[in-house]
């Protein structure tokens, strides 16, 4: 029994191994971000975070980080939009969008408007590839020189 009290273990910061009920202080970050629907299945969330798309606190962190309240998490999405949010409360479970809404704040920078995103030059159905012309006019429009 003397092993157990030892703590031969070298984490030492209490944010990895620990069990989802032990004294609820930390949940996986993988599973927060799945948990209150930032992400829509919590394997894509922990490829968020193998991909280092998710920080905590400014860092980057593995699947298995614990959060706590108060933590600011970061997630870059695939098509550039990123959400900030505080802690407000932990969760294990996936909750019903109002519910997971009262867990965290949204500090999430306001989506760009709809005109400010150019288009990513539409061509008639069936006129084929671009010319050489074509394609340099098209540049020139878009602001590229070369």
């Amino acid at each position: 029994m003397a092993s157990e009290t030892s703590g031969g273990g070298g984490s030492g910061n209490g944010t990895g191994g620990a069990p989802a009920g032990a004294g609820g202080g930390s949940v996986r970050v993988d599973a927060w971000i799945w948990s209150v629907r930032l992400v829509k299945t919590r394997s894509m969330g922990a490829a968020a975070c193998k991909g280092g798309h998710v920080r905590v606190n400014g860092e980057r962190v593995k699947p298995a980080y614990g959060v706590h309240v108060g933590d600011e998490v970061r997630l870059r999405h695939a098509d550039g939009r990123q959400h900030v949010v505080v802690v407000k409360r932990l969760i294990r479970k996936r909750v019903g969008a109002p519910v997971a809404a009262e867990c965290y704040v949204d500090n999430s920078p306001p989506p760009p408007p709809r005109e400010a995103v150019a288009p990513a030059g539409v061509r008639d159905r069936g006129t084929g590839r671009p010319t050489k012309r074509d394609r340099r006019e098209m540049e020139r429009l878009r602001g590229f020189e070369g």
